[in-house]
């Protein structure tokens, strides 16, 4: 991705996005959410001046932000080529999901943070993720997925919890733009959602957490398989 794909993705970060204690950690977490939001791609070069220039923020301060999302896994610096966002292997696949499977379904059996609204805003983002189905925005179908799982992670109540979250669904982000089409890969899983909603209305948390914990397993299986096919492994 060029300098002006960068430009591009860094005008799209809201004056004022957050209030971090650090101006390098506000760096990290309007970089972080461009990546996410599948503005900033794997293989894109990050480049201090055009970042700066964009978003106003001393050199030093966006060394110190890659550092951080260096710490993240998101961004690697190569020898005498500069900074790049990341692109994940297949080893990392297995690690992410591994996380997953311990954060996902414990957070909607025990976490803390369910209460009556949780069904309401989960089944809030499937409406929405069919209406983007429906619309053919497939990137708000993605997006409405992430979304998903994010509200589910955050039943946790742990910050921690949410700040790791967001670094998988950031990496998750990158896997899927290494599939040669991954357009369709998560449409299937909109219905899947709703599945979850429904369960964890009519039977309760133990009958959702187990359902969404065979919903990422096999979404693990679908994503190495689909890489697979793009690799040509």
């Amino acid at each position: 991705m060029s300098n002006s794909a960068l430009s591009a993705a860094l005008q799209r970060i809201p004056d004022g996005e957050s209030a971090l204690p650090s101006a390098a950690e506000r760096v990290g977490n309007a970089l972080r959410a461009q990546i996410v939001d599948g503005a900033l791609q794997a293989g894109t070069r990050l480049t201090e001046e055009t970042i700066s220039t964009a978003i106003g923020f001393s050199r030093n301060t966006i060394r110190e932000a890659f550092a951080l999302l260096a710490a993240e896994r998101l961004v690697v610096r190569e020898p005498n080529r500069g900074v790049f966002v990341a692109t994940p292997t297949i080893e990392d696949v297995h690690d992410l999901y591994a996380a997953r499977l311990v954060i996902e379904p414990v957070a909607l059996e025990r976490g803390p943070d369910f209460g009556p609204h949780t069904a309401v805003a989960l089944q809030a983002i499937v409406d929405g993720a069919r209406s983007a189905a429906a619309g053919g925005d497939v990137a708000g179908v993605a997006q409405a997925n992430q979304e998903f799982h994010r509200t589910i992670a955050r039943l946790s109540g742990s910050r921690r919890v949410d700040q790791l979250m967001e670094g998988v669904l950031a990496e998750m982000r990158l896997v899927f733009h290494l599939m040669n089409d991954h357009s369709q890969f998560h449409e299937p899983y909109l219905e899947r959602n709703a599945e979850i909603v429904r369960l964890l209305i009519d039977d309760g948390r133990p009958a959702a957490a187990a359902a969404l914990a065979d919903y990422l397993a096999d979404a693990r299986e679908h994503l190495l398989s689909a890489l697979g096919d793009a690799t040509g492994s």
